[in-house]
C-alpha cells in the first residue's frame, strides 16, 4: 500500500481517505446539509461529538512549531498543524485523520487574494473543531468566542509579538498594528513601515512570526477554556454599526465608494 506523508506522521491511503471524509463532512455542515461531520473509523473519540479531546499545550512550543511549519505550508495550515500535530501525539483520533495540509489554500489571505489572514482562519478552525461550532449548541459557544477573540487580538496587537528561538532571518523585524484581520491590510502596513517588498525574506519571516504569535495566543485561550477560566475578551458585534457583516473601519482604506446597507425599516 502506498504511504503518503502528512506532517511528521505517516498515514496509509486509507487514512487519507478518512481525512477526505472529514473535509467532506465539514463542507456539508457549512452548507447546512446532513450531519456535522462524517464519522471517522477511529478508536476513541468520534468526530461528530463535541468537544474534541483536548489536553493543555505549551504556547511557546506551539509557536515554534507554527513558525517552522509556515515555511512548509504557510500561515493558516501552520496554525492548525502546530496544535493538531501535538494532539495527534497526545490524543490520537480524531486528530490523526485530520488533513492539515489540505488547508494550505489559506495562504496569502485565501489563495493569495489578500482577504482574511490565514493565521486567523486557522485559529478559528482549531477553536471550532476542538470546542464545537456555534450551531452545535450553547455548550459550544466558546468555539466562536475564542475565534472572535483571536481576530480582535490580531487587529489590536503590534505584530509579530513572538520572536522564534532561532529565526531564519536575523534582521530586526518591525512590529506594526493592523487594525484589521485582513491579509492585505496587515502585510501592506508592515511593508510601508519596514520598506521591504512582498517577495523579500524579511516579509516572509515576518509572516512566519505572525503565524507563531497567533498560535501562541490561541493556545493560551484554549488552555484557559480547558481550565474552565476562559472569558470572552472581544467586544465585537457583527454588523452593529454599518448594517452588514463588515469591519467598522472601512474608510481607513476606502473612499466614497464604500457600499452602504439598506435600512432595516425598508
Amino acid at each position: 500500500m502506498t504511504i503518503e506523508k502528512m506532517g511528521e506522521k505517516e498515514i496509509s491511503r486509507r487514512g487519507l481517505l478518512k481525512g477526505a471524509g472529514l473535509v467532506a463532512g465539514i463542507t456539508l455542515a457549512a452548507s447546512g446539509g446532513m450531519s456535522l461531520l462524517t464519522k471517522a473509523e477511529a478508536k476513541g473519540a468520534s468526530t461528530d461529538k463535541w468537544p474534541w479531546p483536548y489536553v493543555k499545550l505549551d504556547p511557546e512550543k506551539t509557536a515554534e512549531l507554527a513558525y517552522d511549519e509556515w515555511y512548509r505550508i504557510f500561515c493558516g495550515a501552520a496554525v492548525i498543524s502546530s496544535v493538531f500535530s501535538q494532539l495527534r501525539e497526545k490524543v490520537g483520533e480524531p486528530y490523526t485523520a485530520f488533513p492539515v495540509d489540505a488547508f494550505i489554500f489559506l495562504e496569502g489571505g485565501m489563495a493569495g487574494w489578500g482577504t482574511i489572514c490565514g493565521s486567523n482562519a486557522g485559529a478559528n478552525i482549531v477553536s471550532n473543531m476542538i470546542i464545537g461550532p456555534r450551531i452545535a449548541g450553547p455548550e459550544c459557544e466558546n468555539g466562536a468566542a475564542i475565534g472572535a477573540d483571536a481576530l480582535e487580538w490580531y487587529c489590536e496587537t503590534a505584530l509579530p509579538s513572538y520572536t522564534p528561538k532561532e529565526p531564519r532571518v536575523k534582521t530586526a523585524i518591525v512590529q506594526t498594528t493592523s487594525n484589521s484581520p485582513l491579509c492585505h491590510v496587515s502585510v501592506g502596513k508592515w511593508m510601508k513601515a519596514s520598506g521591504y517588498a512582498i517577495s523579500s525574506p524579511e516579509r516572509r519571516d515576518r509572516c512566519a512570526r505572525v503565524t507563531a504569535s497567533v498560535a501562541y495566543n490561541l493556545v493560551k485561550d484554549l488552555n484557559a477554556w480547558k481550565d474552565g477560566t476562559y472569558k470572552q475578551k472581544s467586544s465585537w458585534k457583527a454588523a452593529s454599526n454599518v448594517g452588514i457583516t463588515a469591519q467598522q473601519n472601512c474608510t481607513e482604506c476606502h473612499g466614497a465608494n464604500v457600499p452602504s446597507a439598506p435600512s432595516a425599516k425598508k
